[in-house]
């Protein structure tokens, strides 16, 4: 058996299933939309050689408005970093302190995470409905009516109303992982800073926090590259409107590929995109590991 183990050509049969599979369902399209990003393409006709036009225009052009699509997921990403974050990492502390109906809680946060992103937006669309959505009810029922608002159609206000129910999906996903964290610290770590008069909070901040850092930095890691990735929720909410205002880069690229007929441009999103959440997962990483 140990002679199979060293023999790299039987480690490789062994791994070749997989291998195909991987680079089929992921190398191989990230190397096609790498293609199509340098050609003027409509799916159907002749291609167009550009070069680099596609990445020029991306970034240079009015009228496709992808930088304001990347500010407002760089919004959502900070959000997530410095409000999602902290609040799922409170009520992982929290919840680590073996709570009374500890197990309850943690499924009831994670519930979110569970139901289908289409479901969500159909719950948010009612919850923020102008005339019987439970939002503006319950401001007409207190006496501020003149605070209600046309939540996902009005420019000032959509893509507060979109970023919500994204932020409120995910934070049990970090609590969960964050708790399990908070879990693994071994108890007589705990008990010693205890012994020695430390308070709950000091005993978070310097025995807690710094053994689950690695896995702050998981959280920090999907955080952002789930927000520079996110569609699924605003494409049911809003589509990216009100004009234009809760665009993000998934949904552009989106309307380019089957609304516009722009396979190339498309493709140039979709390439910009993999190089962003490939260059933020090495900054943060870098960032952790300058810290340690």
């Amino acid at each position: 058996m140990n002679k199979l183990y060293s023999n790299k050509w039987y480690i490789l049969i062994f791994l070749l299933p997989a291998l195909i599979l991987f680079c089929g369902v992921l190398i191989a399209p990230i190397g096609a939309s790498a293609y199509y990003s340098f050609f003027d393409w409509n799916g159907l006709g002749e291609k167009v050689y550009l070069g680099f036009q596609n990445y020029k225009e991306l970034f240079t052009s009015n009228s496709i408005g992808f930088m304001r699509a990347l500010r407002n997921s760089l919004l959502l990403a900070g959000l997530s970093v410095f409000l999602q974050l902290p609040l799922a990492l409170g009520l992982a502390l929290t919840l680590g302190k073996k709570i009374k109906g500890e197990r309850t809680f943690l499924s009831v946060y994670f519930m979110p995470v569970l139901i289908s992103t289409v479901v969500i937006g159909q719950l948010w669309l009612k919850i923020y409905n102008p005339d019987y959505g439970i939002l503006n009810v319950f401001l007409r029922h207190i006496g501020l009516e003149h605070w209600t608002h046309i939540w996902l159609g009005e420019k000032g206000t959509a893509l507060a109303a979109v970023f919500v129910p994204i932020l409120w999906q995910y934070v049990g996903y970090h609590m969960l992982l964050l708790y399990a964290g908070v879990k693994s610290v071994p108890p007589e770590l705990r008990e010693a800073a205890m012994l020695d008069g430390a308070t709950d909070g000091q005993v978070n901040r310097f025995i807690v926090l710094p053994y689950i850092k690695p896995i702050i930095r998981i959280s920090v890691i999907f955080a952002v590259t789930g927000s520079l990735k996110s569609f699924d929720l605003i494409y049911v909410l809003t589509n990216g409107g009100p004009l234009h205002k809760t665009e993000v880069p998934s949904t552009l690229m989106i309307s380019m590929l089957f609304l516009r007929n722009r396979f190339g441009m498309g493709s140039t999103i979709a390439v910009i995109l993999i190089l962003l959440c490939f260059g933020f997962a090495l900054l943060i990483g870098a960032i952790f590991k300058e810290e340690d």
